[in-house]
């Protein structure tokens, strides 16, 4: 008899762990979730770069997302270990530092709406978003077409510097000629930011979302990386500076920033990804192009570089009007209304996400490119005879 009550008592307790199992339940706790802190999450099993990539992106979200999310006045000091150690884990396999980049939040945060359709604004989204809603859709969306535009004239670079190996004028004028096309197709779909983008909205609420803990006065004494560091870490917030194409173009055509602002956009260059870094790097030591058209008697040659410049002169020039319209004007129209946003407010009014003194930086990259205009045409055989 008392074998048959703790037999039955046995299968009552075996049918009743299998509804536990089963409901994902607990006898002790009910629906609750029993030790919710779970172990910190390995990146060992990614793979593939496009993992990596992936990962880097929801990561760099996720953590622009935490330390901002009280606003300027209230920013996190600490990053958890659960997030600060796979962050920086898949940061070292891909060679990226451990905050939200421009090569993941433009280059790598895109879909198609319709697979089979075009790659236009309005069948594009974006992968992983901030407050802000269309402005925040529209500035990446409109960054990543103009990357889009600048894709040609990467090709374009890239045919330059194999025609000068062999002194290929005719492959040289070619190669300027395209690279000069995309620059002014870039600065064309950028005008496509005033049709998306509010600037209340990308002053008051977005752009809290893209800065960092470097040079930032929300954060003068940069983040603690959990598990990571025992010191604090000082990066840079996502930044125009950090586009590759930009600086591949300043790299072909010899363009010389110098002082603060050379140093900076040099410093941007670990932002990048390595092999486009490598490009960059390329590009930089190959023989002088602007030298090799100034010694030779092409005025083809030197007419197609300055139309080259001109072009990344003229963007430039855009991008400063445009930083104008969405940081300086909302900023300066808050601090006169005494009221800051809760976001970024007045204190990053002349400050960029990446750290740089904004208009003094912008100035200075576009003076420095209008200097590598040759200002004289190069005299031909026949001139020189005469």
């Amino acid at each position: 008899m008392e074998y048959r009550v703790k037999h039955r008592e046995a299968k009552c307790r075996e049918a009743l762990q299998a509804d536990f199992d089963a409901f994902d339940i607990s006898e002790e706790f009910g629906f609750i979730l029993e030790e919710p802190l779970m172990p910190v999450l390995s990146p060992h099993h990614l793979t593939s770069h496009r993992e990596l990539r992936l990962a880097h992106l929801a990561l760099g979200f996720i953590t622009m997302g935490y330390v901002w999310q009280e606003g300027q006045h209230a920013p996190a000091q600490i990053l958890p270990k659960a997030l600060a150690w796979p962050y920086w884990m898949v940061s070292r396999r891909l060679g990226l530092p451990p905050i939200l980049t421009y090569a993941d939040s433009v280059l790598a945060n895109w879909k198609l709406k319709d697979p089979t359709g075009d790659m236009e604004i309005g069948n594009m989204d974006l992968m992983f978003s901030f407050p802000g809603g269309e402005t925040c859709r529209g500035f990446f969306m409109v960054s990543l077409l103009v990357e889009m535009a600048a894709s040609s004239g990467i090709a374009g670079a890239l045919e330059v510097m194999h025609a000068m190996k062999i002194s290929d004028l005719v492959g040289i004028q070619k190669g300027l000629i395209r690279v000069t096309q995309s620059l002014k197709k870039m600065k064309e779909t950028f005008q496509l930011m005033h049709n998306h983008v509010e600037a209340t909205a990308f002053h008051g609420t977005l752009r809290i979302f893209v800065s960092g803990w470097r040079d930032n006065p929300m954060l003068p004494r940069g983040l603690l990386y959990e598990g990571v560091s025992t010191e604090p870490i000082f990066l840079s917030g996502g930044s125009a500076a950090q586009s590759s194409a930009i600086q591949c173009f300043d790299a072909l055509l010899c363009i010389q920033h110098e002082g603060e602002a050379g140093a900076f956009l040099t410093r941007m260059r670990d932002y990048m990804l390595p092999p486009h870094r490598q490009l960059i790097e390329t590009l930089s030591v190959c023989s002088s192009l602007r030298d090799f058209i100034t010694a030779c008697s092409s005025s083809d040659l030197c007419q197609a570089y300055n139309s080259c410049v001109s072009a990344l002169v003229d963007l430039r020039n855009y991008h400063l009007n445009t930083v104008a319209k969405y940081v300086i004007v909302p900023g300066n129209k808050a601090r006169s209304l005494g009221c800051p946003f809760r976001g970024v407010g007045t204190m990053l009014n002349s400050t960029g996400t990446g750290g740089s003194n904004l208009m003094v930086f912008l100035k200075s990259v576009r003076n420095s490119t209008e200097k590598a205009l040759i200002t004289e045409r190069p005299t031909t055989s026949r001139e020189a005879e005469m």
